[in-house]
């Protein structure tokens, strides 16, 4: 296993993120728009929450944001880092303020550390994500928690035993691939077939088989590609920029444009070309 040969994957995609960094600084001016004064993020009309901060975080990030931005929203999630309601919470955090530059409390350290796996994958798949974005390698048990969660078509589920779908199937790339798999291993080979099927003739990705692409899932394909050392191609790019808006905010997909700072802020890492932890 090869975390190093991840680095195959910026000079594959050096051209396509390239030419996204224009798209990927309006989606940071538009996340701006929504900061708030105590420096956390909100949907229009609503109060500023840690994951939703989080999420506005790494996408500042990832555009290479505002500094004063990304500072505030270090500082409002710096105060908020001790109290997530789950582990999956506490790793998103862990993942942001890393990716900030910021210090992560050691209580919230110990928590990761401590998760024990249980049904809901993707939660143990942020984990694995944030101890790396810490520099720390998961526990066995973690990894392995993931892997055995493959289904034999080589998707991935939210929960253990449930339907595949692409988001997390993306993310398990994402932290099997920062857990020290090689891109051709076995399982991130399988995952990529099928992340693949997600697809649609029109270049975008939908979270599950049958319903309609979507601007969030197809980000995370975009990632989990990059991860595992694949070309996207053009396609999921082309299919992204008919969601954009006027004022650099995404659509969720073409029917509907719920909210646009979390759709905006999982959208610009993939315009850029950078699959988390951000390492």
């Amino acid at each position: 296993m090869r975390w190093a040969s991840a680095l195959i994957a910026w000079a594959v995609l050096a051209a396509t993120a390239a030419s996204a960094t224009g798209p990927a600084t309006g989606s940071a001016a538009f996340l701006t728009t929504r900061q708030s004064a105590n420096g956390g993020f909100a949907e229009q009309g609503q109060q500023p929450d840690a994951a939703l901060t989080a999420w506005a975080a790494l996408g500042l990030v990832a555009a290479n944001g505002s500094d004063a931005a990304r500072a505030r929203a270090g500082e409002f999630l710096r105060t908020r880092a001790t109290d997530p309601a789950t582990d999956g919470d506490a790793a998103l955090r862990a993942v942001a303020l890393s990716a900030l530059g910021e210090r992560v409390d050691e209580s919230l350290v110990a928590r990761l550390r401590e998760h024990r796996p249980g049904a809901l994958v993707n939660e143990t798949m942020w984990t694995v994500l944030a101890l790396r974005a810490l520099g720390e390698q998961p526990p066995v048990a973690q990894v392995r928690a993931v892997l055995t969660a493959q289904a034999k078509g080589g998707g991935f589920p939210w929960l253990r035993g449930g339907q595949p779908d692409s988001n997390d199937t993306a993310s398990a790339i994402q932290a099997l691939r920062a857990a020290g798999f090689g891109a051709r291993d076995a399982p991130i080979r399988r995952a990529v077939i099928a992340l693949r099927g997600f697809q649609n003739r029109n270049g975008g990705f939908s979270l599950t088989k049958g319903r309609e692409p979507d601007a969030q899932s197809t980000a995370w394909a975009i990632q989990g590609l990059i991860s595992a050392g694949e070309k996207p191609g053009k396609a999921p790019f082309r299919f992204l920029s008919r969601l954009r808006r006027g004022d650099g905010s995404y659509r969720y997909s073409a029917r509907y444009g719920a909210t646009p700072v979390w759709v905006t802020a999982q959208v610009v890492p993939a315009l850029t070309g950078r699959p988390f932890p951000f390492r």
